[in-house]
This record gives structure tokens, sequence and C-alpha cells, in this order.
């Protein structure tokens, strides 16, 4: 299976996918985002996803020391304190079968996001949760381009 046979399958739920994952992502800072992403892919090991998410990272400014680094970013020291609750909120749910200290990270994570940030960002979370099964899960790798013209399309 392709990209656009995902998207060809099932056309009405992976427009409605796309267009909330659009949404989700737009509510939050771009660069924030983008680092959720790819430490998400990184613990899913969804090559796609680093693929496009550090890519896209790139191109909108990200260093390239802060995308290296992400796979070490408790010790690494270029990381803001926000960037870090939210790093470990991800973390934290996206292994959260693990059994995360959650009430730890949750009360740091509220130090520095709102409420509304903090579901925004959990529900971000959750879109490149999903993104990193489908594409796991189909065996799927392809050119970022390719791939953003596809969701593009199907959120249209």
């Amino acid at each position: 299976m392709n990209t656009n046979d995902i998207f060809a399958a099932a056309p009405d739920v992976m427009k409605k996918w796309t267009s909330a994952s659009f949404a989700i992502a737009g509510s939050l800072d771009p660069a924030l985002v983008h680092l959720v992403e790819i430490r998400a892919s990184q613990i899913n090991g969804c090559a796609n996803c680093i693929n496009m998410h550090a890519e896209s990272a790139r191109a909108q400014g990200e260093t390239e020391q802060r995308v290296y680094l992400l796979s070490a970013w408790r010790e690494a020291p270029c990381y803001t304190e926000r960037e870090r609750a939210a790093l470990a909120w991800t973390d934290a749910l996206t292994r959260i079968a693990d059994g995360h200290a959650l009430d730890r990270v949750r009360e740091e994570l509220g130090k520095h996001f709102t409420p509304e940030e903090q579901v925004k960002l959990t529900l971000m979370i959750n879109v490149i949760n999903g993104w990193n099964r489908l594409m796991v899960g189909f065996g799927l790798f392809v050119d970022p381009a390719e791939a953003k013209a596809a969701a593009r399309a199907a959120a249209a």
C-alpha cells in the first residue's frame, strides 16, 4: 500500500483525519509542534515521520543541533523549560503503557502551559501517534513533498 492508497481506501475518514490534524497542529506554536512530531516519531520508530517533520522543522528555521539532539533532549541544554515540559508530556503519553509518573509530568506541564494549551498539546501528541501508526502499520515511506500534497488534497 502507498500513501495514496490509504487516502483512496477510506477517503471520507482520511479527509476528516487530515483536516483535524491540520487544525490541531495549527493551534500551537509551529516550532513546538515540530519538536513534538519528531520526538513521538522517534519513540515510535516512524522513519517516514521523522524524515518529514525534521525537514519541515529545518525549513521553518529549526537548527540542526536541536533536531539531532531530540533523542537525548533531557541531557541537551538547547531546549527551553516550556519545550522540556512538552517533550516530557510527549514521552509520557507516547509511552503511556510503560507506567510513567503522569502526576509529576502533568504538574510540570501546568507550570508552562495554560489548560487550553495542555488540551491542544495532548491532542497534537495523539495526532502524531496516529500518523505514526498509519505509516508504520502500512510500511509507508514517502517523499515529504508527496505526503504533504496527499494530505492537503485529502483535507480539501
